[in-house]
């Protein structure tokens, strides 16, 4: 198969980073609880309701797909060049957690140059937590974590950023050089509690640990205007457009209105790509996202706009930045680098 970058209708060819897909498995067979079923069940409600038409899958393969599919999901049929795989464990909703850092990371081993895998922990889980980010890091390498502040863990059911136990977590991510804090922030998920993926906490961390990168997937929404005065004063605050992306096929005003808010309050630097996968797969967003212009009206009330340029930034370059990667080195080595994929 030939190697190949996503290439613009205009003949440009574009470093993509996804810097938000999964490799889940939400089985029947996994599923812990009834809490286990409503969990996947509200992420296929997310897909089929934003989703093309002819994007959709079947209930089965959702809940759990290949190391093929997605591998040929995001860089085969998709547009994908490097993907930042984050880890959910959820092990009270699923026997062997929801996407642990060991299955991704098996998985990525597959396909080299392709993924960046990061860790998650519990900061309830004390000195136990402390141990397993030494452990992520000397076994892994790890550069970012993923953060769940609505997690259910025995009898709590959610965590602030600047709990103090969070904080010895930091402190240790910090020294460490475990850099890039990607923190769900918006959608809640049934069973979640939407409360405990309130935005506020992020504006506490963000100062008080000015070595780490905060990046608050799903930009917050529904919380919107509260992200947007955090990131403008917070200069090590980002935002992700899992969740909000998607709009751009089903409510391409809503869609305007959110990117113009990241663009008059953030900037163009700090805003990540992310296609949520398995949720939806990269192609048509990135097609959709690449054609799409702002409503004259939205463009001059913010007074922004949505360059070509700007777009390249947020669609690869601002993530490669945040993670260190050398974009013509990576180009190079993928160049040599064939496709893994089993035979049909």
């Amino acid at each position: 198969m030939e190697e190949s970058m996503y290439i613009t209708p205009e003949g440009k060819e574009i470093f993509i980073v996804d810097g938000h897909t999964h490799f889940w498995d939400g089985s029947p067979e996994n599923q812990r609880n009834i809490h286990g079923k409503q969990f996947i069940e509200c992420f296929y409600g997310y897909h089929t309701s934003l989703s093309p038409k002819e994007q959709l899958w079947e209930k089965s393969k959702f809940e759990k797909y290949s190391a093929d599919d997605l591998y040929r999901d995001l860089f085969i049929d998709g547009p994908d060049d490097v993907a930042i795989v984050q880890s959910t464990y959820l092990k009270d909703f699923y026997k062997n957690g929801f996407n642990t850092i060991e299955r991704n990371a098996e998985m990525a081993k597959r396909y080299p140059e392709r993924f960046i895998v990061n860790g998650a922990f519990d900061p309830r889980d004390g000195e136990k937590a402390i141990e397993y980010i030494h452990w992520m890091k000397e076994t892994y390498d790890i550069k970012g974590v993923k953060m769940y502040t609505a997690e259910w863990n025995g009898d709590s059911k959610g965590w602030r950023l600047n709990d103090p136990a969070a904080y010895k977590c930091f402190e240790l991510c910090e020294k460490l050089g475990i850099k890039n804090i990607h923190v769900h922030k918006g959608p809640t998920i049934l069973p979640l509690s939407k409360d405990s993926f309130d935005v506020h906490d992020v504006d506490y961390a963000a100062t008080d640990f000015q070595g780490l990168n905060w990046i608050v997937e799903h930009c917050g929404l529904p919380r919107l205007d509260d992200f947007c005065w955090i990131a403008v004063q917070e200069t090590n605050v980002y935002g992700g457009l899992a969740v909000a992306l998607p709009f751009i096929h089903s409510r391409p005003r809503y869609f305007a209105e959110v990117i113009s808010e990241l663009l008059f309050w953030a900037g163009p630097e700090k805003i990540l790509f992310g296609s949520d996968y398995g949720i939806w797969t990269p192609r048509w967003l990135v097609e959709k996202f690449w054609a799409f212009e702002l409503p004259e009206d939205i463009a001059k009330e913010r007074g922004v706009q949505l360059t070509h340029e700007i777009k390249e930034k947020i669609l690869g370059l601002n993530a490669a930045r945040l993670y260190g990667i050398d974009v013509e080195a990576k180009k190079a080595a993928l160049a040599n680098s064939p496709f893994n994929i089993a035979a049909e």
